[in-house]
């Protein structure tokens, strides 16, 4: 999961428990509220009534109850009802509405009146939640009932629910909001370090991160520029070592160089055991000699001061007329269907590229077999190189192409260890990359992609 998710989850889930917790508390207390509200409201209006009907049976008698109850005289609430029992007959009773008895009353409150005690109780009736109120007038000795809907408080309760709901429910899709920008707030100089540290592996050194205008995140971009610095300076320190190593060993090789070549036309004067050292010394001025040339030429790619020159060339036959200078005259290029024919590239880089894989595929991999040229996905053609050799372990097709690295079927082997380095170097400076892959008839098949012509 995601930081920035992480993140969003945190503020969302603590707004959560948050609006979850006071719309509990809310609610229950609105609840407690309200009920003991309507409960006073029930009680107050049952105690007037029953006084209503006490004063009508002191000034009228109990018969005069009969019409008193659904004359008007108690006034109920809608839905609520009135009821009192005149004399012991069945059917002896006062009420406000039809098919309302003493069952209507839950038990408890009739057998406290039955006692001679006032009580209230809430209860169901008719699917239908109900506070019962009992007033006892003990004057007549009689038990006055009253009951009232609490559907109304229900629904009150009910809409302060759901408004709690829908705040709640807001609240947390806001706060997870807030952690989401919060965190890309946060996140967005982690990005652009990212960015930074992804550009100076690229090769862009002088890539630095702005400052954010905070205290907190000012000191991590400034660690990170200092930490930049540093690199930079080191790498261009080394650089520039390894340039002005290579410049200052040229003119003593060359001098060696020259000697050793001068000794070796005259060695049919010279014994053997001295011809044979001759042939040393030869071969590892030479090997010297290319090494150098090497290294002034990646001290050039690091210092950016090579130029670039793309045009549109023939490639079959710059690879054959390549091939012939590097001594394959006879090497098979083969153009598959489909592959363009002609690609927009440096052609001094190139032949350098090419030039070193034939070197590489003679030295070490039983000579090449054969140049392809194939076609490839957008802009760009391959150009593969095949030798007849043991090929490259999956584990070092990577690293073979940094410098100084050798595989394990050319350790003991002649080279500089810059060749494949310079290949990459040069492909990745035309817009392509080098890579090497298992050859089709074994041994090893390594590959170039460089720009076609249509990426004019």
């Amino acid at each position: 999961m995601r930081l920035r998710t992480k993140v969003t989850l945190v503020f969302g889930l603590i707004a959560l428990v948050a609006t979850v917790s006071l719309t509990v508390v809310t609610y229950a207390f609105a609840r407690s509220s309200l009920l003991d509200q309507r409960i006073d409201v029930a009680r107050s209006q049952a105690v007037a009534n029953a006084n209503r009907v006490r004063d009508q049976l002191r000034s009228d008698g109990l018969d005069s109850l009969r019409d008193f109850f659904p004359g008007g005289g108690i006034r109920t609430e809608e839905n609520g009802f009135a009821y009192m029992r005149l004399s012991s007959d069945e059917g002896d009773v006062a009420t406000t509405a039809q098919r309302i008895n003493e069952n209507s009353f839950p038990p408890e409150l009739r057998r406290a009146l039955g006692q001679g005690m006032s009580a209230m109780q809430v209860y169901q009736f008719s699917d239908a939640a109900y506070v019962a109120v009992g007033v006892n007038i003990t004057e007549f000795d009689k038990a006055y009932y009253e009951a009232f809907e609490l559907s109304p408080t229900e629904r009150t309760l009910n809409a302060i629910l759901l408004a709690l709901g829908i705040g709640s429910g807001i609240t947390v899709l806001l706060a997870a909001a807030a952690g989401w920008w919060t965190s890309r707030r946060l996140l967005r100089p982690l990005g652009r370090i990212t960015d930074a540290a992804g550009a100076i592996a690229a090769g862009g050194l002088d890539s630095r991160v702005a400052l954010e205008g905070d205290p907190d995140l000012d000191r991590l971009a400034d660690s990170f520029n200092e930490m930049a610095d540093a690199v930079q300076a080191r790498i261009e320190r080394e650089a520039r070592f390894a340039s002005d190593v290579s410049h200052e060993l040229r003119s003593p090789i060359t001098a060696l160089a020259a000697a050793a070549e001068v000794i070796n036309g005259r060695r049919g004067e010279l014994p053997d055991r001295t011809q044979q050292a001759l042939d040393v010394v030869v071969g590892q001025v030479r090997r010297f000699d290319a090494m150098v040339i090497d290294l002034l030429e990646l001290s050039r790619i690091d210092a950016g001061v090579t130029d670039l020159h793309l045009e549109e060339v023939e490639i079959e036959t710059l690879c054959r007329r390549i091939a012939a200078r590097s001594g394959f005259p006879d090497l098979p290029v083969q153009v598959a269907p489909g592959a363009s024919r002609t690609a927009f590239l440096d052609k001094l880089r190139f032949e350098r590229i090419l030039a070193n894989l034939l070197e590489n595929a003679d030295h070490h991999g039983g000579g090449p077999q054969r140049v392809s040229i194939e076609p490839t996905d957008g802009p760009f053609a391959l150009v593969a190189v095949e030798d007849a050799g043991p090929g490259v372990a999956r584990g070092e097709r990577v690293r073979i192409f940094e410098r100084f690295a050798r595989g394990s079927a050319a350790r003991h082997r002649i080279g500089t260890g810059l060749g494949l380095a310079l290949v990459a170097e040069h492909a990745t400076a035309q817009g392509g990359e080098a890579w090497v892959e298992e050859g089709p008839r074994g041994g090893a098949r390594f590959v170039v992609r460089v720009p076609t012509g249509a990426m004019r």
